[in-house]
């Protein structure tokens, strides 16, 4: 039987896997980023927990499965979270889907603190670690480098925090001297 636990729209992914590291979440979350709540996409990601550890990753998009999957949700800004007990979502619990424990807090969120936790958790509750596959790391990166509108979405954020950032150093009069 699986149960809502938990449905909001976050900040960034990492708070999304900090809430289901912290609640020991067995079950599966779904992540849907904003492109597919504004757009109307079908790219949710979902991954499932064994006690609040991530184990395996889905992208529904795409089809792909760990690392893979993992590129595929690599995207800057709030996203919508729901966490459900019971069952993994129908993730496939294979090595192509299957995820190291700290690699989602490193590669959605960027937080080293949170992929260190993650580790941590995994050890003492018996998650074994994803077996290493020969090339999976860089056919994410080659996966995630492919797909150009993640590309320009990054390059268009940082351009547009570079000005802001500009504008309150007082540097957005330099374009006239």
């Amino acid at each position: 039987m699986t149960e809502l636990t938990f449905a909001r729209v976050v900040d960034d992914a990492a708070a999304a896997l900090s809430l289901a590291l912290d609640r020991e979440l067995a079950g599966h979350a779904v992540l849907t980023p904003q492109e597919a709540l504004l757009l109307d996409d079908d790219g949710e990601g979902v991954v499932a927990f064994t006690d609040g550890v991530p184990t395996h990753v889905h992208h529904t998009a795409t089809g792909r499965g760990g690392a893979a999957a993992l590129a595929d949700l690599a995207t800057t800004g709030p996203l919508r979270v729901e966490c459900y007990a019971g069952d993994d979502g129908g993730v496939p619990r294979t090595e192509e889907y299957a995820v190291a424990p700290g690699t989602p807090a490193e590669r959605l969120a960027g937080d080293d603190d949170l992929a260190e936790r993650t580790r941590t958790a995994a050890a003492a509750a018996g998650v074994a670690d994803a077996p290493a596959s020969e090339g999976a790391d860089l056919d994410a990166v080659e996966a995630f480098l492919a797909d150009e509108q993640k590309v320009e979405a990054i390059r268009d954020r940082a351009r547009e925090e570079a000005r802001e950032r500009a504008e309150e150093w007082g540097f957005d009069d330099l374009d006239g001297a």
